[in-house]
């Protein structure tokens, strides 16, 4: 699947930490059904208070955007999050037992803070592609997870569902729409010669560091 033309400079230019991000232990154990109950909950808890900070970077971004069309965007990602992701992490830990108010009462672990304050901090002090190439690694990088261990089919019908959720047409449209929302905003923000400038320099490691992050998710949920 084509997530746009950036996002596939900044994956190569990043190769090694993507690789290992996409190809992380905890995907692979709940791809082939090996990854413990009690290590998958761990990630939904978490998961679920990643999310509603991932909601408030992306309600950033809308104030950020300097169009239209980057707002519509940005706030259908939002609604996205809020009414369709988060409805399934609850519905999911529901069935193992989870009520919600453990989800809202549940603490940060260091790891998660880490994370999302870095993508709200890219907001704050920094402008739009700044915040959304933060984004990008979680966004897309689900989406081709999702795509890849589409046709795994693990006992747990919990990891079924996660992975049809991110194997999803839906899930698949909000990342390639995602996608060009990056390459729209590089080329009216950067011009055509994007890759020659400074700000590139600086996105790639922003790209970067946050699929770092994420691998950090990854190995805080096996912990």
């Amino acid at each position: 699947m084509f997530y746009g033309q950036s996002f596939l400079i900044l994956k190569k230019k990043t190769a090694k930490e993507w690789k290992y991000y996409t190809n992380h232990s905890f995907i692979k154990r709940l791809s082939n059904n090996t990854l413990q109950k009690s290590k998958f909950i761990n990630y939904l808890i978490q998961d679920y208070l990643f999310l509603i900070q991932f909601s408030k970077a992306w309600s950033l971004a809308i104030v950020k955007s300097e169009n239209l069309e980057e707002m519509k965007i940005c706030s259908n990602t939002v609604n996205g999050l809020i009414n369709f992701e988060m409805d399934l992490h609850i519905n999911l830990c529901k069935s193992y037992g989870i009520k919600k108010h453990t989800l809202v009462n549940a603490t940060e672990k260091n790891k998660n803070i880490a994370y999302t304050r870095y993508v709200l901090n890219c907001g704050h002090s920094g402008d739009f592609l700044d915040l959304i190439c933060a984004l990008m690694p979680c966004v897309l990088g689900y989406a081709e997870i999702g795509l890849k261990i589409k046709n795994s089919k693990p006992s747990n019908q919990m990891y079924q569902k996660w992975i049809q959720t991110y194997s999803s047409e839906e899930y698949q449209n909000i990342s390639q729409e995602v996608g060009k929302l990056f390459d729209n905003a590089i080329k009216l923000r950067l011009g055509k010669n994007y890759k020659k400038t400074y700000k590139w320099k600086k996105l790639i490691n922003i790209f970067k560091t946050s699929t770092l992050l994420e691998t950090d998710f990854w190995e805080m949920a096996l912990e």
